[in-house]
């Protein structure tokens, strides 16, 4: 069977069992093996082994569930409720001011939970119902959550962005670096929109000067949210300094936010054996799940590219005589298609060591590539209509909240994450000015 066929007839096994609901990471790997198995014949199972080392013996991956344990540790016991209250205390009487706090600190949530799944759901149960009762309109509110949620990938620490890193074999703290940019540039941008949005639309925030519950607040309780709110951003600041300064690994820092979320919650009196047991249990449910997708994932890309798919896509992007940058733009295309029936930890893992190479060949920075690639997971899994974050959200929406209406309230941050794209891909030096100053 030529590579050409074999990638057909694994795509096509791949949509079918998604459509009849099968197990992702399962699904993946029973093709691979399956398919190979009648091309390869017995020595296809050697694959298994060899992914099960490299995937579950990593030193980088080990940081997933310590990132996912640090971030249900704050969320669980009520620091990001702090982190909200301690923005929205900032930012004060200015029309839209909630939404604008929803975003910087769903934002910063997304970054401790580190996926987007975890982080529209943890945003969502947080932020979601105070707007609505202050009488901001549905499609803000819910645009915001997940803009702000989704968000979590591109800031660090991401651990898309670890995934990465780990299959292309480049600098997790560059990556991270990488990043912050562009990622600042979208925060930014949403802000904006919020703000002009409701300057222009003063009903999309009708109550917005009815925040004395938290504006107003005096003496020991000012202090009390102000010092919480810090301690908690500070947390997340040396999680990541660890790494840029190269005080500690990615893996080492996962450890140093645990302990500081535990000593935080003990130190603002929130720690509970309940709420410890809660975050633990969630923890497991999360590793195991996505544990089994990368090695599931894995599995399908190692077969695929033993197969010599990285020789086809190159002898096809070679054949088709086009410049560098349409190249790089036809596998943007790509991975928004992938995003719309798959999640952002398998479009990492198969599309990262299939493209990866094939751009540095082209003469383009891994670090930048790799950023688009994150980027346009964040904007292909909010995308209408199959976008699976969608779905999330419509998860935590309101009843009678119908997905047209989602559709409409996530459109113009859509629109907000294709600009940053766009300009990411015209100027490079936005991806890679920082590592190339901070790491050289």
């Amino acid at each position: 069977m030529g590579i050409e066929l074999l990638t057909v007839v694994l795509l096509v096994c791949i949509l079918v069992f998604f459509a009849l609901g099968a197990q992702v990471g399962l699904a993946l790997g029973g093709i691979a093996m399956a398919v190979g198995y009648m091309t390869w014949g017995d020595g296809i199972f050697n694959v298994i082994p060899t992914t099960l080392e490299s995937t579950y013996f990593s030193f980088i991956l080990l940081a997933i569930p310590l990132y996912i344990y640090m971030g249900q540790l704050l969320t669980k016991s009520g620091i990001g409720d702090a982190m909200f209250n301690f923005s929205q205390m900032l930012i004060g009487r200015v029309r839209g001011s909630l939404a604008i706090s929803v975003i910087g600190v769903c934002s910063m949530i997304g970054a401790m939970v580190g996926i987007i799944g975890a982080g529209i759901m943890t945003s969502g149960s947080i932020a979601l119902r105070p707007m609505l009762e202050r009488g901001y309109d549905q499609r803000l509110a819910l645009g915001v959550i997940m803009a702000g949620g989704g968000l979590g990938i591109l800031i660090p620490p991401s651990i898309p962005m670890i995934m990465f890193a780990a299959s292309t074999q480049n600098s997790v703290g560059r990556m991270f670096l990488g990043a912050m940019m562009p990622a600042l540039l979208t925060v930014v941008m949403m802000v904006l929109y919020v703000a002009i949005s409701c300057w222009l639309f003063p009903a999309r925030a009708p109550r917005d000067m009815d925040n004395d519950d938290i504006v107003q607040l005096k003496g020991k309780e000012k202090f009390r949210v102000a010092r919480d709110g810090l301690f908690s951003m500070l947390l997340i600041v040396v999680v990541l300094g660890s790494i840029i300064t190269g005080i500690a690994t990615p893996t080492e820092s996962g450890a140093i936010g645990v302990v500081g979320a535990l000593l935080l919650a003990m130190l603002f009196k929130r720690f509970k054996v309940q709420m410890f047991l809660q975050s633990g249990f969630q923890t497991a449910t999360l590793v195991s799940v996505a544990m089994w997708i990368i090695f599931g994932a894995s599995v399908f890309s190692n077969f695929h590219l033993l197969m010599g798919v990285q020789g086809m896509v190159a002898d096809f992007t070679g054949q088709l005589d086009l410049p560098p940058i349409m190249i790089i733009i036809m596998f943007q295309l790509i991975m928004l298609l992938l995003g719309f029936i798959i999640d952002e930890f398998i479009i990492v893992l198969m599309c990262a060591p299939l493209f990866t190479p094939i751009a540095v060949s082209l003469g383009y920075d891994p670090i930048w590539f790799g950023v688009l690639m994150i980027l346009n997971i964040l904007i292909a899994v909010q995308t209408p209509p199959y976008g699976f974050a969608l779905f999330y959200l419509k998860g935590i929406a309101p009843a009678g909240i119908g997905m047209s209406e989602i559709y409409k309230s996530v459109t113009p941050f859509i629109l907000l994450n294709l600009t940053v794209l766009i300009l990411c891909m015209l100027f490079p030096e936005i991806v890679l000015w920082l590592p190339n100053l901070v790491m050289g």
